[in-house]
């Protein structure tokens, strides 16, 4: 599902303009964005726990050439589903 059917399906379920709810999804994933850059945690009770992880730097093979290499430690972002949400997918 992409971004333009969620916007639909969320229009239909609360009976609300499609720029009404294409504003709510954005300002969503802006405000997980803006606080995930500042290292907090977003949890959603229920749905799921956003955070950001710290990966060390460790060592890889170029799968083109075989040689070894370095890759630098970084911040990734991290998605938990609650407990909710996954006995709902079951």
């Amino acid at each position: 599902m992409n971004k333009a059917k969620l916007v639909e399906l969320m229009a239909k379920h609360t009976k609300l303009p499609k720029s009404n709810c294409k504003d709510c999804l954005e300002a969503f994933i802006t405000t997980v964005t803006n606080a995930l850059k500042q290292n907090k945690s977003v949890v959603l009770t229920g749905f799921g726990t956003f955070t950001v992880m710290k990966r060390k730097k460790r060592m890889g093979v170029n799968p083109a050439t075989g040689a070894k290499m370095e890759i630098p430690a970084k911040k990734v972002p991290k998605f938990k589903a609650g407990k909710t949400l996954k006995g709902m997918v079951k």
